[in-house]
């Protein structure tokens, strides 16, 4: 078999053969659907905008960390949600470079990561969002865990909830 013929010639029947296929999608006289093309250009808004670079809209205004923390109703508490988990990802990247004692560093790493448990449990939880949990034991001895939430009737702020629950770095609260 040669590149030039075709591998399914003529051997594909169509399932129904009594129907008679009707369309326009080759036809020369389908003026009735054409738009006029679309070119893009490539721009650059810094420079076209009087602000240079300036917020010019609401939503452009609260982009970014700063809008986060401005939408936020607990901003410190959203910021000590992420500040443990970085700074240890920060001293794990960097320890290499200011000294060879492996122990020390990976102390500091632990100590922040349990910094970081301690304040997702106790208040970036409570506060954020309203999740409290507790261990309690019975006077039998037998120990179990009590979980609350906040009243359906006080709904979170969307994004203290998008934080704490979306991402999945912080599904550990």
């Amino acid at each position: 078999m040669s590149a030039a013929t075709p591998l399914l010639d003529n051997t594909i029947e169509a399932d129904d053969p009594g129907v008679e296929l009707s369309g326009n999608i080759n036809s020369s006289n389908n003026t009735s659907n054409t738009r006029p093309p679309v070119v893009l250009t490539p721009t650059n808004r810094a420079n076209q905008s009087n602000n240079s670079g300036l917020a010019s809209t609401q939503s452009d205004a609260e982009s970014g960390i700063a809008g986060i923390f401005r939408q936020s109703a607990h901003p410190v508490a959203l910021f000590f949600l992420f500040f443990f988990r970085i700074a240890a990802i920060g001293v794990y990247i960097v320890s290499g470079f200011f000294t060879d004692s492996y122990v020390l560093f990976t102390v500091i790493v632990v100590v922040l990561l349990a910094m970081d448990f301690w304040n997702c449990r106790n208040v970036s939880g409570r506060t954020l969002v309203g999740l409290r949990f507790w261990n309690q034991v019975d006077d039998d001895g037998e120990s179990y865990w009590v979980f609350e939430s906040r009243d359906p009737s006080r709904p979170a702020n969307p994004i203290d909830s998008k934080y704490v629950h979306v991402y999945p770095s912080n599904n550990a609260c």
